[in-house]
């Protein structure tokens, strides 16, 4: 096992048991303590938990700046955009939600012909000026955090969009609450885009499963696919499924994030 899977596989386990001894971290991987010092280290310093003596504890994240989290989990973020584009076809009108898994979609884009794509993301439009598709932003209140566009009826007509594909972020998935992000205004303008499109996928990292944050933007039945990255658990991915929920899970290719 690579060591930034194991180190994935970590986040999972004291995510979800949420105060771990080291010596149980070394049983449930089978690696040596020096091991599991070095991963535990190294996610302390991302700031993805907090070290005791002894053992580690989870720190429930918050949302920051889009620029601050462009780099985490990059590879994974990477291929699930990779395959997010590989369902786009020709002709296609699409929507790219603001988020830093959707944004790296736009690099797996540009050959594709005839295409429209309809965001809310400041970054995903300025990457696709110059390119032969055709690009429309919604209207509406700019969030600067996020670098995105919030927009309410009054302010956008939604119902004058046809879009094929949508490709959705979220902060939190569950079976109990679904889809779920920090803002509200965020939260609204994916319902609307949810609810005028033929076809919804979710791009989320495994990090963002078996979590709830502040506002629920639809249940998880209301989309047709999550797609995520290989770290997610069997066992989620069985709680998942066995409610039928439908999930693509990717392998990393770090090559791609060179």
């Amino acid at each position: 096992m690579y060591t930034i899977e194991r180190q994935q596989l970590i986040l999972q386990f004291v995510r979800k048991h949420k105060v771990v001894k080291l010596v149980t971290l070394t049983n449930e991987f089978n690696v040596s303590m020096e091991t599991i010092r070095r991963d535990i280290q190294q996610l302390a310093q991302e700031k993805k938990i907090e070290k005791f003596y002894g053992g580690v504890k989870y720190i429930e994240p918050v949302e920051g700046l889009i620029d601050n989290r462009l780099h985490e989990q990059l590879p994974e973020k990477v291929a699930i955009a990779k395959a997010c584009a590989s369902l786009v076809q020709d002709g296609e009108c699409i929507f790219i939600d603001s988020g830093t898994t959707t944004y790296q979609m736009t690099q797996f884009l540009l050959e594709k012909e005839k295409l429209t794509v309809i965001t809310n993301s400041l970054p995903v439009a300025f990457d696709l000026i110059g390119s032969n598709i055709e690009v429309i932003i919604i209207g509406g209140k700019i969030r600067h955090s996020e670098k995105s566009v919030t927009s309410n009826d009054f302010l956008f007509r939604f119902d004058h969009l046809n879009i094929n594909k949508a490709f959705i972020c979220a902060s939190g998935v569950s079976i109990e609450k679904g889809i779920s992000d920090f803002s509200l205004e965020e939260a609204i303008t994916r319902k609307q885009i949810i609810n005028i499109s033929q076809t919804v996928y979710v791009a989320a990292d495994s990090s963002k499963f078996n979590k709830d944050v502040a506002i629920q933007v639809c249940p998880v039945n209301e989309v047709d696919m999550i797609i995520t990255d290989y770290a997610l658990p069997k066992d989620t991915i069985n709680h998942f499924t066995d409610k039928g929920v439908q999930l693509k899970i990717v392998k990393t290719n770090i090559e791609d994030t060179k």
